[in-house]
């Protein structure tokens, strides 16, 4: 197998995938990651907006922009913190919850539908090599972090 197979295996997957997303959240009127927002949200308690970022991978700048759109839809809140008026937090409404609730809302349930095709060994064979994707990738990110901090 070429390396030219393999990119253009991994860019179809992930039209693919961003298509199928699209899709899927448009039809409930949310973007891709308004509805990735919204299913860590809707994983337990309210979190501030850094660990929200922190754990979608984006800035807090682009997490709090969808957190503005996504209270206008009636589907999050902003809530300040009792012990520290400074601390505000951030929490899926009960409206959310009756729209998860009713419609595969969530990220992870949806994706987990989209695979539903394949059985458990191609699922841990498709796992263990996009986690070895990950890794290289943060391998080469944290070396080129490493030679732009000795210029």
């Amino acid at each position: 197998m070429e390396q030219h197979d393999i990119l253009m295996s991994y860019l179809r997957v992930t039209q693919h995938m961003s298509q199928q997303f699209r899709a899927h959240f448009g039809r409930l009127n949310l973007t891709f990651p308004q509805a990735l927002v919204l299913n860590v949200l809707g994983e337990g308690d309210p979190l501030p907006i850094s660990a929200l970022a922190e754990r979608t991978g984006s800035a807090n700048s682009t997490v709090s922009g969808i957190v503005d759109r996504l209270e206008k839809l009636g589907l999050a809140q902003r809530v300040r913190s009792e012990q520290d008026r400074r601390v505000i937090y951030v929490a899926a409404t009960d409206r959310y919850n009756e729209l998860r609730s009713r419609a595969a809302t969530d990220v992870g349930g949806y994706f987990e539908a989209i695979l539903s095709d394949l059985d458990q060994e191609d699922r841990q064979m498709l796992f263990i090599a996009l986690k070895k994707l990950d890794e290289a990738l943060t391998r080469r990110e944290e070396a080129e972090f490493q030679q732009n901090a000795q210029k």
